[in-house]
């Protein structure tokens, strides 16, 4: 196991053995889940997907999906046409509050039911088929592969959906929803039933980190306005009314879902997901929510942090007359840290055997704990004789 593996390992079993919540029951499939389920993956600039616990265990995306579909819509539509009808401001709600603008019927944002449903009506198409269909190509091009729906809970979303249903049929008649209400909310029911694993979160957050291209794929999914749009969006409304303190402890865009996942992007560093079906009072996952808010005191990751340079590290190399010096500037952090790695296995791989690297980090203006574990670690793996000061 790598060393920045090992490290996730070690934020899963410290998390591990809180019990607190319960899954969803208000849907009756996601009441049937295991909750012992847990899972965690990271996504990085080079397109690596670590992941560990139970990464392979499917589940319904079900809100997370909210910012993906924005990004399709805002895609399509810009965001100008798409602020006439979804408000971007913080309900201070709950996620499923019947709760729209005065005189307008707006819903206050995309990430909450309302907005959802909104949103999603305005993704074009003659029926619910052909819109879930644009939706799940945009969805399998942030996770890199093909998606699908799940059948069965669709069919118990779709039955216990009077509420959102309520909601769609008050903002048809504030002219928002142009679309039929059933093709809206049906369309909107068969998303949040997609299908993901937590490597497919990370990977779909990652996306998102690194202005729209997909780093597992290479493929831009979305231009960098609309992905800079989404996580402004999910850093005030992503988590309800717990989106405030969530922004205070963690700093984070972030997304959850009653499925209990939560997805979390440290802009261009990497993307992380966490899954554990137990839910708060908010809706959120509570070791979902646990994984990322350690993640981030780890590492350095809360957005109101000092940054010196986020992912680009300065490397300068240079020949010298007792060997090759690698000279490191600027702010190691875990994203760094892997650029380095990529630099220095190169240059280890190419050397003579009796070659001596020195790597000389006394000029960095920032480094972040777990960044020096994990680049200490894989020197130690790198062939030759590396010496690293610091």
């Amino acid at each position: 196991m790598d060393p920045i593996t090992a490290l996730l390992a070690q934020v899963l079993d410290d998390i591990r053995g809180d019990d607190r919540g319960a899954p969803a029951s208000y849907i009756p499939e996601l009441a049937t889940v295991d909750p012992d389920h847990l899972a965690f993956g990271v996504v990085g600039p080079r397109g690596r997907i670590r992941s560990v616990g139970d990464d392979e265990v499917e589940f319904t995306i079900q809100s997370i999906s909210k910012p993906f579909v924005l990004a399709h819509v805002l895609a399509q539509r810009g965001l100008s046409d798409v602020l006439t009808r979804v408000g971007a401001e913080p309900s201070g709600e709950p996620f499923n509050a019947i709760s729209l603008e005065e005189g307008t019927g707006r819903p206050a944002n995309p990430m909450v039911n309302a907005g959802a449903i909104a949103t999603t009506g305005m993704v074009p198409g003659d029926d619910v088929a052909s819109r879930t269909e644009s939706v799940l190509a945009t969805l399998s091009a942030f996770a890199g592969r093909r998606l699908r729906v799940d059948e069965d809970v669709y069919h118990s979303e779709s039955s216990t959906g009077d509420r959102n249903r309520a909601l769609a049929h008050l903002m048809r008649s504030y002219g928002i929803i142009d679309a039929p209400v059933d093709l809206a909310v049906e369309t909107y029911f068969r998303q949040c039933s997609i299908l993901v694993t937590v490597r497919d979160l990370a990977v779909m957050a990652s996306t998102l980190a690194f202005g729209g291209v997909n780093p597992v794929t290479g493929d831009r999914v979305v231009q960098e306005r609309v992905a800079r749009d989404v996580l402004s969006i999910m850093s005030s409304c992503g988590m309800y009314d717990f989106s405030g303190e969530w922004m205070l402890r963690v700093g984070l865009p972030a997304k959850s879902g009653v499925s209990g996942g939560v997805l979390a992007v440290a802009p261009s560093q990497f993307g992380v997901a966490a899954f554990s079906p137990r839910l708060d009072e908010h809706g959120n996952s509570v070791r979902g929510q646990a994984i990322v808010e350690t993640l981030s005191d780890r590492m350095g990751m809360h957005l109101l942090e000092p940054h010196e340079s986020i992912s680009q590290p300065i490397v300068d190399v240079s020949e010298t007359s007792d060997g090759r010096v690698i000279r490191l500037s600027g702010e190691l952090g875990f994203a760094a840290a892997e650029r380095v790695l990529v630099v220095l296995r190169d240059l280890a791989t190419m050397a003579p055997k009796d070659a001596v690297l020195l790597v000389d980090g006394r000029e960095l203006a920032r480094t972040h704990p777990a960044a020096m574990v994990a680049l200490r670690s894989e020197l130690e793996l790198l062939p030759g004789t590396i010496r690293f000061v610091e």
